[in-house]
């Protein structure tokens, strides 16, 4: 049975004061769309619009109320909670609760549609961590926050900011006092540097702007909801903390994203991956040194570590090395103490615990362009694919502008990841997306819906060495004997 959380010191406890162990998945894809687990290119909102200029308006919108129905459902939480999991980070547009139309009035539709999988969750025993995800103005200049401009403007407008602050007041009138909230992650991997270059060597954080932010909207909550935990990231996609403000208030977590090479490669693991040697010894030299992880102990606060994951869409004979680095990752979590969702659930390939059946009639219907994305490197971030002709002339380019500019004067990495992400993701994704809405154009909605149909759980299939690894670590005496049977684990102070 649920029970309402709370913080004491660095746990999180139950109303009995036991300590609870958040173990869980994260959910994409749903309330937020993503261009690679839904398989489209470009952004959501250019999406959304293509499709209502190629279908129609009525069509879809039917579209998109389809896919969100089949992508998840009872079914998708029954599974989850019988692998052992007991928390879901539900990831959300704020698109679903007010429109930039109409600012400060909300949407009932997308407050009607969180609330039945909220009380899913419930039956099934899961916890929920509402995860706004994509916030009004773009907190960070990635797809996964809905931005189609690169520019994170949130953070230069007020008035997206008094629009985020009054959204989670109304969530937070919504749904106080449900147990079955764990917690409120309020914002998805902020970038407040976002609008000074990110071609300089350094990172440049505007921390004043970030815990300005923080303090007033956890304020703001706390007139409406006294207890429920509230999550708080680091800056720089959750994975600086040096200049956060000290713990201000009770009943705070802080969360931490802890992507590493050896979950995504290319190479082997434990070995020689992305270009350096990988084992358990060097996770946990890198967990230990993420400054999520070293605020967290400073502090003596519940961490969780909201991101993380592996993927399966590289060198078939890699897999098993990214199911064994991301093994060896949850155990470390475990070990010192740290609550953990991992990402994600349910996509077209990629990264998903379960993924969509190749020959469903989506994955069908949907090939040609998705290896087109390929072809052009759209997904940019993908850095472990091997270079076709397209990403080769990026990579041409970017050394040009090196040439050109000075090694001194710009960052290398940087300038060929992003000039990546502005020409292929953002100009050619938008490029192809009414290639994407052609595919349904004329389709009569009784077609459409069964080919959205391949969304439902019942269609998918679960990886089954994903599944199995990771339904022995959301059980903790499973995660514990695990992590006797590793000789090479060390036994050091958890966080």
């Amino acid at each position: 049975m649920l029970s309402r959380l709370s913080t004491s010191g660095n746990k999180i406890v139950d109303a009995r004061g036991r300590a609870v162990q958040l173990r869980g998945l994260g959910i994409g894809g749903w309330m937020n769309l993503e261009n690679f687990i839904n398989g489209y290119p470009g952004a959501e909102s250019s999406l959304r619009a293509t499709m209502a200029q190629a279908l129609g308006r009525e069509k879809a919108a039917f579209f998109f109320e389809r896919l969100a129905d089949h992508f998840l459902a009872e079914e998708d939480l029954a599974f989850i909670r019988g692998c052992g999991a007991n928390t879901v980070r539900l990831s959300l547009n704020y698109r679903h609760f007010e429109s930039d139309e109409n600012p400060f009035s909300y949407l009932e539709s997308g407050f009607a549609r969180l609330s039945r999988i909220i009380a899913a969750c419930k039956r099934q025993g899961l916890y929920v961590i509402l995860d706004l995800h994509s916030v009004q103005g773009y907190q960070n200049p990635d797809w996964h926050c809905d931005n189609a401009t690169r520019q994170a403007l949130f953070w230069q407008h007020p008035h997206f900011q008094d629009r985020f602050v009054a959204l989670w007041q109304e969530i937070a009138r919504r749904f106080n006092g449900h147990e079955v909230i764990a917690g409120y992650n309020i914002m998805n991997e902020p970038v407040t540097g976002a609008r000074i270059s990110r071609f300089q060597h350094a990172y440049t954080a505007d921390w004043d702007a970030l815990n300005r932010l923080y303090r007033r909207t956890v304020k703001a909550i706390r007139t409406i909801d006294p207890k429920t935990i509230i999550f708080l990231e680091g800056d720089c996609f959750s994975v600086l903390f040096q200049g956060l403000d000290a713990p201000f208030a009770e009943n705070l977590v802080y969360s931490s994203h802890n992507y590493t090479n050896a979950g995504f490669g290319p190479g082997t693991y434990p070995g020689v991956c992305a270009g350096s040697h990988w084992d358990l010894g060097k996770q946990e030299e890198i967990f230990l040194n993420h400054e999520g992880t070293q605020f967290a102990k400073k502090h003596r606060v519940p961490l969780w570590v909201g991101e993380f994951g592996g993927v399966s869409n590289g060198q078939a004979n890699e897999r098993p090395c990214r199911v064994r680095a991301i093994e060896d990752q949850i155990s470390l979590f475990e070990a010192h103490g740290a609550h953990w969702t991992i990402w994600t659930y349910k996509d077209a390939g990629v990264m998903g615990v379960i993924e969509l059946d190749p020959d469903s009639p989506y994955m069908r219907l949907t090939g040609p362009l998705r290896q087109l994305k390929i072809q052009l490197g759209t997904d940019f971030w993908m850095q472990w694919l091997p270079q076709t002709r397209a990403t080769q002339i990026v990579n041409e380019l970017a050394q040009e502008i090196v040439g050109a500019v000075g090694k001194d004067r710009i960052d290398e990495a940087g300038n060929r990841l992003f000039l990546s992400q502005a020409t292929m993701d953002v100009f050619v994704g938008a490029t192809l997306q009414p290639y994407y809405a052609d595919l349904f154009k004329g389709m009569p909605e009784d077609e459409m819906d069964r080919v959205l149909e391949s969304f439902a759980f019942g269609r998918c299939r679960p990886k089954q060495d994903w599944v199995t690894v990771l339904s022995k670590l959301f059980k903790p005496e499973r995660a514990r004997s695990g992590l006797v049977e590793r000789p090479a684990q060390r036994s050091l102070a958890r966080v």
